[in-house]
């Protein structure tokens, strides 16, 4: 008499950036091959949205074929309460136990986990997902796609040998501009660079209260649009912004920004 079945492998998959954005990247330019055939061949999927992962599911159906129609492709949405929380546990962040998703994987089908947009459980939910399939004794494969975080950092000119992603930053006033300072100060002492992002919509709140908050010669980075065709990084001291008076990031545009010496 044969066992139970030996779990099946998850695949982190990355997507890309243009979620929310008014024009498509080409997979095929963000994405390389292996990624893309290795997701058309999987059928059972952990999602954000269930709606924007049958389309890219689709986008990625126009390059390769699918392993299974979009209609029987098998996906599971991750709880609403770890989308802006994060599902990690610890302080302000939600606690799930994502066993119930994984039931395929234990199944012996491999599994695809996806976030909206970039690699998921790296400034998106997901790492729960992925301890359970740890917890499980399953294979855990991130395959190869763009991550806005390093995309920012590597373009910004700041320390890429020690940085931080905090995440978002308070959206009361006060304590934005208090977080503000404590991210600068970090920063100028030990050389760290700090990494945040914000609600598209929110963007140029953020970027006036940024101005408003930090010293002059504190160097600010904003990356936006990363990988579509108006993708734009420029780095400058404050002092340098204020006197330039550049217009804040679009409200459309999804931003990295970051702070450092």
């Amino acid at each position: 008499m044969s066992g139970p079945p030996s779990p099946g492998t998850l695949y982190l998959v990355p997507a890309p950036l243009d979620f929310g954005c008014d024009g498509e990247t080409a997979l095929a330019e963000v994405l390389p091959e292996g990624t893309l055939r290795r997701a058309a061949r999987l059928t059972h999927w952990i999602c954000e949205n269930a709606k924007s992962c049958r389309a890219y599911l689709k986008r990625i159906d126009a390059l390769h074929a699918l392993a299974a129609p979009l209609q029987q492709q098998h996906i599971a949405e991750l709880p609403r309460e770890v989308h802006k929380k994060g599902d990690h546990g610890g302080k302000d962040h939600a606690s799930i136990d994502a066993t119930a998703l994984l039931a395929p994987l234990l199944a012996g089908h491999d599994m695809g986990l996806v976030s909206e947009a970039g690699m998921p459980a790296v400034a998106d939910p997901g790492s729960s997902v992925v301890r359970a399939a740890h917890g499980m004794g399953a294979r855990v494969v991130p395959l190869v796609g763009p991550v806005s975080l390093l995309l920012a950092l590597a373009a910004s000119g700041l320390n890429g040998q020690n940085f931080a992603f905090v995440g978002y930053l308070p959206q009361d006033a006060a304590e934005r501009a208090q977080r503000m300072r404590q991210l600068e100060a970090l920063a100028l002492k030990t050389g760290q660079t700090q990494l945040f992002i914000e609600t598209p919509y929110r963007n140029a709140a953020l970027w006036q209260a940024l101005l408003q908050a930090l010293q002059p010669g504190t160097r600010l980075a904003v990356a936006a649009g990363l990988t579509l065709p108006q993708a734009e990084v420029q780095c400058r001291s404050v002092q340098q912004w204020r006197a330039l008076g550049a217009p804040p990031p679009g409200k459309h545009v999804p931003v990295v920004f970051a702070l450092g010496a």
